[in-house]
């Protein structure tokens, strides 16, 4: 009996309805029977049209990556049987429909051709139904508890009219009662384990959200955007339960800054985009930077330039993030590695942000922010959650609202709720905030703005180590590469290799102890990212001056633990 699965399934969006609902049930399905997910899909770039795909990789242990082969393919139509028959494993299993086309001979002994349009059609009276018949296919070919899929399939359609979850449900026993009764295989039933813990699940883009809101955001403003889109919906959905306000602005300008004026009046503000978005966004950073104004930024990169790939991965902003926009404007950016990372990195985002005085950028991708995964239920009341240094009021006359400080962070006054009063502008000014333009002004005020990056670089909580304590390899990474890094370290770990990994989710400033210790720690270093041009290898390359192992990926994907594994091999067999 196999410990996981990787299970996709796709189709033409033009023709076929519900390939990435297909996916969404079926992973809330297995991870309310006690399995952990972790799910990647793509959408076409297309309006209308176009092939998608959704990936579900299930386990009874932490699932650290989408996978790499297939165990069994759902195939709505002929194409998508050619893009991805190539994934399948030779002993995997082949679903397709048989209204549409029939699967090649070369599949014949795994492939199961389903009717799902007609007994979506005859049991549910409607043939879009037939996403449901195949998710019925699946669940029992899984093992699933019948029950506890029909409650999925419930709030899959509740704000739908009673005959129509009626309908699904029938759909759903359709496509059970048909694996029931062809003997499909039962090769492919993982064995559950007792969770002790309650797990959640979610995706990246909902669990930033509802990071932010415990964060204490309760001002979002944004423009929808492929991938960050979700975020945008969460939030206007559920800020309002929290007495907090979000918007959808006209463009990305506006939204950023909306974000600023609110965090000047006291509010905790967040807006989140995409690569397009974010370059849009620059001359406001440099507003925040200079009035020295915390607002939180998630980028969900995606494949550019311009319009590029909007529905494909990619870590190509890290750039921008860092050295965007004119003048030196001081900024802090932080890369989740996980879901769970998600949730509990945003808050960090708006602790750092807010103790600083700072705008802080969260480089997401399109895989992570779009990606579902489970993690254990956090204790709310554990987390800390910091808020920015007020004055307090007193001698109103000599506020100095950028005074010079050793850690460069000033006692801010708020509008209408202190007495203290001063100006707010992008130019340059003094401590009282008066702008003058004096060679000596600039250079002090300039001086303590960028202070703050020596006092935030010291923060702990920043990196991750994991794999060999003795290791002679290493690999240096960020963003969503982590966990395709994890599982092939524990797989080069049963080959004999001992190799190491520091996980770095502050990229600017870098968190330099941690960094310098584990360089020191290893004689050979690569560095994954998914980027043409390796742009974290060279931030380090020219921050540390040693040579490194760059090891790239473009292509709108994220990575493979195999790709990782590979490249170990290649350096320790030079080695």
């Amino acid at each position: 009996m196999p410990n996981n699965l990787t299970i996709r399934v796709g189709g033409d969006t033009g023709t076929t309805t519900g390939v990435i609902s297909t996916g969404e049930m079926i992973t809330l399905a297995l991870a309310r029977s006690q399995y952990d997910v972790f799910t990647f899909r793509t959408n076409p770039a297309e309006i209308k049209g176009g092939q998608a795909m959704f990936q579900v990789r299930m386990g009874n242990h932490p699932v650290l990556s989408q996978g790499t082969n297939l165990d069994v393919l759902i195939a709505y139509d002929e194409e998508c049987l050619k893009m991805h028959g190539k994934d399948l494993k030779s002993e995997g299993l082949l679903i397709f429909d048989a209204d549409v086309f029939m699967a090649d001979d070369m599949y014949k002994a795994q492939a199961y051709g389903v009717p799902f349009i007609s007994l979506a059609q005859k049991d549910a009276g409607n043939k879009k139904a037939k996403n449901v018949v195949a998710m019925g296919v699946v669940s029992e070919i899984l093992g699933l508890p019948l029950d506890s899929v029909k409650q999925v399939v419930k709030e899959q359609f509740k704000h739908k009219p009673e005959n129509v979850i009626e309908a699904n449900l029938k759909a759903l026993e359709s496509g059970w009662s048909w694996a029931l009764k062809n003997s499909v295989l039962k090769d492919f039933a993982v064995k559950p384990r007792e969770l002790k813990a309650t797990k959640l699940v979610m995706s990246g883009n909902e669990a930033m959200a509802a990071g932010a809101i415990h964060a204490g955001c309760r001002y979002y403003a944004g423009y929808p955007i492929t991938p960050a889109s979700e975020i945008l919906e969460f939030m206007q959905k559920q800020l309002p339960k929290f007495d907090g306000v979000a918007i959808q602005t006209e463009d990305e300008i506006a939204a950023v800054i909306s974000c600023i004026g609110a965090s000047f009046a006291g509010a905790k503000a967040m807006t989140a985009t995409s690569g397009p978005g974010f370059s849009l966004m620059l001359e406001a950073l440099g507003l925040s930077s200079m009035t020295e104004t915390p607002i939180v930024i998630i980028d969900c990169q995606r494949g550019g330039p311009s319009t590029g790939l909007p529905t494909k991965t990619e870590q190509s902003d890290l750039m921008q993030a860092v050295f965007g926009g004119h003048g030196e404007a001081p900024r802090v950016v932080m890369a989740p590695a996980n879901v769970k990372d998600c949730f509990f990195g945003i808050i960090k985002a708006f602790n750092i942000a807010e103790k600083y005085q700072i705008p802080v950028i969260m480089l997401s991708d399109q895989s992570l922010s779009q990606r579902t995964q489970t993690y254990t239920r956090p204790k709310l009341n554990t987390i800390p959650v910091w808020d920015r240094i007020k004055a307090n009021g007193s001698n109103a006359g000599e506020y100095l609202r950028y005074q010079i400080t050793d850690n460069g962070v000033s006692p801010v006054a708020l509008p209408g709720k202190d007495s203290s009063t001063y100006v707010a502008t992008g130019l340059e000014h003094n401590e009282h905030g008066d702008p003058t333009y004096t060679p000596a002004n600039h250079f002090r005020m300039t001086t303590k703005r960028h202070k703050k990056l020596e006092y935030i670089a010291k923060e702990k909580g920043f990196t991750r180590r994991f794999g060999d304590e003795q290791a002679k390899v290493g690999i240096l990474s960020w963003g969503s590469t982590e966990g395709p890094i994890e599982e092939a370290i524990r797989k080069a770990n049963q080959l004999g290799y001992e190799v190491a990994a520091l996980q770095v989710k502050m990229l600017h400033p870098l968190p330099d102890e941690e960094i310098r210790n584990f360089l020191s720690s290893v004689q050979q270093v690569i560095v994954p990212e998914l980027n043409f041009t390796g742009q974290f290898n060279q931030i380090i390359r020219a921050k540390y001056l040693i040579p490194t192992i760059r090891l790239n990926k473009c292509a709108g994907m994220p990575f493979t633990p195999e790709e990782i594994l590979n490249k170990i091999e290649e350096v320790i067999t030079k080695t």
